[in-house]
C-alpha cells in the first residue's frame, strides 16, 4: 500500500472515530453517597448509560417484589431526569407503592409484553428513545446478544436499563447464557424493618444487597434501607434531588457458625 493510500484511510479512520465518540453523550456515575459502596463501583457511583440486573432468590424469582422496589429506588433520581418505562410481562405493578417510595409516578410510562422477546424489543426501543432517563424490564434470563443489544440502546441518548429477572409463576428456571453484558448484577431479598427510636410499627423497607459482579470494580454485601421518602413524608409526591432514596445500615459479611464444642458427660 502507497504512503498516500495508508495516510488517506488513516484519516478516514481517525474521522469516524471522531465521529462515533462525539455521537455518544457524556454520561457519568450516580453515587449512593456512601463510600462504602461508591468504592465498590467503577467511577464513584452506578454507571449510567449502562444496563444492570437485579435479581432474586426462592419465590421472589416469581413475584419480584424486593427487585421491584429496590430497583425503583435505584432508578428514582434518574427519573427526575427524564421519563421512566416500565416493561411488565404481568400486569401487576403496583403504582401506590412506587409513590410511597419517592419514585415519581407523573414520569412512569408501562408497557405490557406478551413475551420475553417483545418485553426486549421495547425496552431497546425505549432505550433508543430521546427523553427516557430510565428503561425497567422485567426479563427472566437474556442472552449475550440480547445484552449487548440493550447495551447499544443505552449508548445511543444516555439512558440506563435495569433488567428485573423474573420467571413465570411455577415455571421452570431457565438455563442460564454464559456471560453477560451487564455492567452490574444486584441480588436482592427483604430485610426485617426497624422503626423509628422509642416508636412502634414498621419502619422503612430494608433490603439485603449483594453486588454479585461490577465490571471494572468489586463485589460488596450490605443491609440497605429506604429512607428518602419516609423523611420527606410516606405517600408525599414532594421529593428532592439532594439525596439518594437509598441508605446503608451496616455492612454483611460472611458469618461463619462458631466451631462446634465437644462435651463430656461426667459418670
Amino acid at each position: 500500500m502507497s504512503d498516500f493510500r495508508a495516510e488517506r484511510l488513516s484519516a478516514v479512520r481517525a474521522k469516524i472515530a471522531a465521529l462515533e465518540t462525539g455521537a455518544r453523550p457524556q454520561v457519568g456515575t450516580l453515587p449512593f453517597g456512601d463510600e462504602r459502596i461508591d468504592a465498590c463501583l467503577p467511577g464513584g457511583g452506578l454507571p449510567l448509560a449502562r444496563w444492570h440486573e437485579v435479581c432474586a432468590e426462592g419465590l421472589e424469582t416469581e413475584i419480584a417484589a424486593a427487585p421491584a422496589a429496590f430497583t425503583a429506588l435505584m432508578a428514582t433520581p434518574l427519573v427526575r431526569r427524564g421519563e421512566a418505562v416500565w416493561v411488565l410481562r404481568r400486569d401487576d405493578l403496583w403504582a401506590p407503592g412506587l409513590l410511597g417510595l419517592g419514585f415519581p409516578p407523573e414520569r412512569l410510562i408501562q408497557v405490557c409484553a406478551k413475551d420475553e422477546a417483545e418485553a426486549l424489543a421495547v425496552m431497546e426501543d425505549a432505550l433508543s428513545t430521546v427523553g427516557v432517563a430510565a428503561v425497567m424490564g422485567e426479563i427472566e434470563a437474556p442472552d449475550l446478544t440480547a445484552g449487548r443489544r440493550l447495551q447499544l440502546a443505552c449508548e445511543k441518548h444516555g439512558a440506563t436499563g435495569f433488567v428485573i429477572r423474573r420467571r413465570p409463576y411455577g415455571g421452570a428456571a431457565k438455563r442460564e447464557a454464559p456471560g453477560s453484558a451487564s455492567a452490574t448484577r444486584w441480588r436482592v431479598a427483604s430485610a426485617p424493618s426497624e422503626p423509628p427510636a422509642g416508636e412502634f410499627g414498621l419502619g422503612a423497607p430494608r433490603f439485603e444487597v449483594t453486588l454479585e459482579r461490577c465490571r471494572g470494580g468489586r463485589t460488596g454485601q450490605w443491609l440497605m434501607e429506604a429512607t428518602h421518602a419516609y423523611e420527606s413524608g410516606a405517600y408525599s409526591l414532594e421529593t428532592t434531588d439532594v439525596a439518594h432514596p437509598l441508605r446503608l445500615v451496616a455492612e454483611l459479611g460472611d458469618r461463619q457458625l462458631a466451631p462446634a464444642q465437644s462435651f463430656r458427660l461426667a459418670g
